[in-house]
């Protein structure tokens, strides 16, 4: 498959539009951040070393379709002539009354704007200073990554890579977690409470219940904690056996 047959780069995604950008291997390593998290569709405004630029395909690896594709413009008016919202990427205050904004709240706009059909475009600077004011004010809103304050500056593939994945995450349904099984299932309710009537046995046996009066609570403890647990059948069978050894090592003394 091409690039340009490839549906990657016809979905719905926010235009990455590099700012005169000055390292060949930062244009490289941000259209790989962009496509680990499905976003195909770069654009660079006067690259410094020009382009191509045999440095960002080397760094790119398997991302170099996107490079392929990027749209190559010569000022910032005419790479978002066609948007109908920017978004700027800056840690700094600007003077500008501007409405400042989270990637994970900005991601969540420009979804809901994509899906009304428009498009949508984030802007990030050059490597030594970001953005221009004059950049800045062209654009709708501001992105700020709440980083540390006395350490704000982000490598520009680490910022396209923030975005990117905030925009995946806002349409992403991997459940926050999962258990990875191994061969084996969950046990059952019968199961743990067999589980659960060997260990009475043997601590029994051993005086474990003491004093009497306590036994009960003991016992009942004891229960909602194989309940708790999330034992799978193998850590039941590791269990009984373990049990099973201990009664035949006492037995041999």
């Amino acid at each position: 498959m091409t690039p340009t047959d490839d549906p990657l780069f016809d979905a719905p995604t926010p235009l990455m539009v590099l700012v005169r950008p000055q390292m060949g291997e930062n244009i490289g390593a941000a259209a790989r951040a962009m496509l680990n998290f499905g976003c195909a569709r770069m654009r660079m405004v006067a690259p410094r070393d020009g382009w191509p630029n045999p440095k960002a395909v080397a760094m790119a690896s398997g991302a170099s379709p996107v490079l392929e594709r990027a749209g190559v413009f010569a000022t910032l008016p005419e790479a978002i002539g066609d948007c109908d919202y920017v978004y700027a990427t800056t840690a700094r205050g600007r003077g500008l009354t501007k409405p400042v904004l989270t990637p994970e709240h900005a991601m969540a706009q420009a979804r809901a704007m994509m899906a009304a059909g428009k498009r949508v475009a984030v802007l990030f600077g050059p490597e030594r200073a970001g953005l221009e004011n004059d950049d800045v004010a062209r654009a709708n809103a501001i992105i700020t990554v709440p980083v540390n304050p006395r350490f704000y500056s982000l490598n520009l593939a680490q910022c396209v890579l923030l975005v990117a994945y905030e925009f995946a995450r806002q349409g992403d349904t991997t459940p926050p977690e999962v258990m990875a099984m191994a061969g084996t299932d969950f046990a059952s309710a019968i199961e743990r409470e067999k589980l659960g009537d060997h260990f009475e046995e043997r601590l029994q046996a051993a005086g474990f219940f003491y004093p009497p009066e306590k036994a009960a609570a003991m016992r009942l403890n004891l229960r909602n904690m194989w309940a708790r647990l999330a034992l799978t059948r193998a850590d039941v069978q590791a269990l009984h056996g373990m049990l099973r050894k201990l009664l035949r090592s006492h037995s041999a003394e």
